[in-house]
This record gives C-alpha cells, structure tokens and sequence, in this order.
C-alpha cells in the first residue's frame, strides 16, 4: 500500500514509518516538523525508494488537498496530534487547531480524494487516539471500546471530539475508517519531556528526578515498537467503522516504574549513590488522572495481536538506547520547554 502517514516525524508516528517501510509499504510522511519532531527519527530509511517526506500542516487544507493530488494514497493514518497534557494546560488553543481543526481538515481532504477516486472500497482512514478519552479509572475496572468518553484534560477533550469527527464522517458520508486508542507508549525516540526519558536524562544529569504527587497514578505501559505493529495490523485487518483498544497489558504505578528505571541505570551506568537517591516528589499535575487500564479483548480476538515486549524488557532496551544515543537527546535540550516544569496553571 502506499500510505499517508501525519505526524510521521514524531514519536509514535515514526515507529510507524520504519516498520511500513520495512513492511515494503510506500510511506508518504506529512509533518508540520513542530517542537516535538525530529527527522532524525526516520533517517534509517529516509534513503529508501518509496518513500516521500512532505513537510505541511493539517491545518492548512489547501497543502492537504495538494498532498492527496500528488500523491494518492492508498491509506491515511493520522497521527499529528499536539499530545502533551501539561502543555494543553497551559496553552489549549494549540491543541483545539490541530487535534480538532486539523482533524477536520484531513478527513474533508481524505474524502473529496475518495470520491473522487471512486469511492475505493480499499481506501482506509485510520485515526489513532488515546486512551485518556474515557478519562480516570478507580482501582478496579478496564476501558473497552464502549466504556463512555469522559475527557478531563484539554489534550483529552481535544482527542475525543477528533474521535467523535471520524465517526460521524463515517457515519454520515460512508468514509471507511478504523479508529484505535492507546494506553501510554515508551521507547526510542521519545521526545525528552515525557514520563520515562524525563527520569532517565535527568538522573543521568544528576538532577532531580520529578514524580507527581505520590506517584501513585497508574498507566498501562506500552512499548512503542509494539504500538506501531497493532497500527499497521488495525489498518490491514480492522474492520470498517470498529475501534480498537491497544494496550501493552503492563500496568504499573508512577513510581515503580521510576524506581524501575533508576535500577536499570545503577546496572547500567553506575555511580556513587543510587540513582533513585534523586527522586522528589512534586506538586501534582491539576486534573491528574488517577488510573488508565486498557481491556485488549478485542484486538486479541478477532485480529490476533498481543504485545511481545513485556514492561522490564522494554525498559531494558529504552534505557539503553538512550545510554547508545545520546546525540540524539543532546540535540533536543534546546527546544522549548525542555526540562521545565510544565501544565502548573
């Protein structure tokens, strides 16, 4: 297939364009290269025929337009999004343009490219979103596809109300779509002002190692290799208008996982006093969901995909690809909001 990848030079969106191309997919990456984009991301296969980098923004519907013209993809699977729920505390304008607005951009230029191209009934959109959408779950209990959104964040209401688009676009003028919702992705690549590359670069920094509040908040952790294969599998086999919950199946507080990490380093880069010395313990994050678990059952079932790294494993090899790429973090301190405190307001 020759796919139409947003946000491909992103976290999640990268992970998706290695594996497609080394699937023998064609890729066409769109990426508006905002603050949390590397290219550097996609260089292992940025050589390869079949594949197309395009730097545009889903806000801008006419370079939308000009990118299906050009290039007819066989496949959207959207990705762009603006995903950090500190930074939509702080400034949810951004996340309403791009994660509504340029949500509806796309699929008003994916379906004037379906009809006409006949309305193909091979043509797939698959808009991929998140599991902070059902909002916060006690002690007990999963989210399933049915579970009733219940946002919390302006990063999560923006998510949900782009969910709410693709459905009625499908409902309303037939667009083929899958939508797929995750729990939280770790590994290569990602960005360093999230949870996991967060604890590692500043341990490795001698710097405090935050925690919100008491680190009691539970994710379902899931490793990003992992997430991009379940993608590729719901777009190939999903069927048309279902959603997919994709979990790691790893659940674990906040601060285990730290703790996890900072043993991982005391192996791997030791030094005087344990890494986990540096933990602190901050004020917690305004509206901070207590708990996400994602029930897999679905995927499980009626596609045949299970995650294959288990949360120790995935640490393993996260921490030591940050300890093995270290240009590609150091290039990424300078950035905006890199290492400060963000989402106080």
């Amino acid at each position: 297939m020759k796919l139409l990848v947003t946000g491909g030079a992103g976290f999640i969106g990268s992970a998706v364009v290695r594996l497609a191309m080394g699937q023998g997919h064609q890729v066409v990456n769109l990426d508006a290269l905002t603050y949390a984009a590397c290219l550097d991301n996609v260089a292992s296969v940025a050589d390869l025929p079949g594949y197309t980098f395009v730097q545009a923004d889903i806000r801008d519907r006419a370079a939308l337009d000009a990118v299906f013209a050009d290039h007819a993809p066989d496949a959207v699977m959207h990705l762009a999004a603006e995903s950090h729920v500190d930074r939509s505390i702080d400034g949810p304008g951004d996340f309403i343009d791009t994660n509504i607005t340029g949500t509806y951009n796309l699929l008003e230029a994916a379906r004037a490219h379906w009809v006409q191209a006949g309305r193909p009934e091979a043509f797939r959109f698959h808009h991929i979103s998140t599991d902070e959408v059902f909002g916060s779950l006690g002690e007990t209990g999963q989210f399933t596809e049915e579970t009733p959104y219940d946002p919390r964040s302006p990063y999560s209401a923006s998510k949900a109300a782009s969910d709410h688009l693709v459905r009625a676009w499908h409902e309303t003028y037939g667009l083929p779509v899958v939508l797929s919702n995750c729990s939280n992705n770790y590994g290569p690549y990602h960005f360093p002002e999230k949870l996991v590359p967060v604890v590692i670069l500043n341990a490795l920094a001698g710097k405090p190692i935050p925690v919100y509040g008491a680190g009691a908040n539970v994710r379902d952790w899931l490793y990003v290799e992992d997430h991009a294969d379940a993608l590729l599998t719901v777009l190939q086999k999903g069927a048309v208008g279902r959603s997919y919950n994709i979990g790691g199946e790893n659940e674990a507080k906040n601060i285990d996982l730290v703790r996890k990490i900072c043993a991982l380093l005391d192996e791997k880069r030791p030094k005087d006093s344990p890494y986990a010395d540096q933990i602190t313990f901050v004020s917690d994050r305004p509206g901070h969901d207590a708990r996400y678990a994602i029930d897999p059952s679905r995927i499980a079932t009626e596609l045949g995909w299970r995650p294959s790294v288990t949360l120790d494993q995935g640490l393993e090899r996260t921490v030591q690809w940050y300890l093995d790429n270290e240009p590609w973090w150091r290039a990424l301190q300078g950035r905006d909001g890199v290492g400060q405190r963000l989402g106080t307001a």
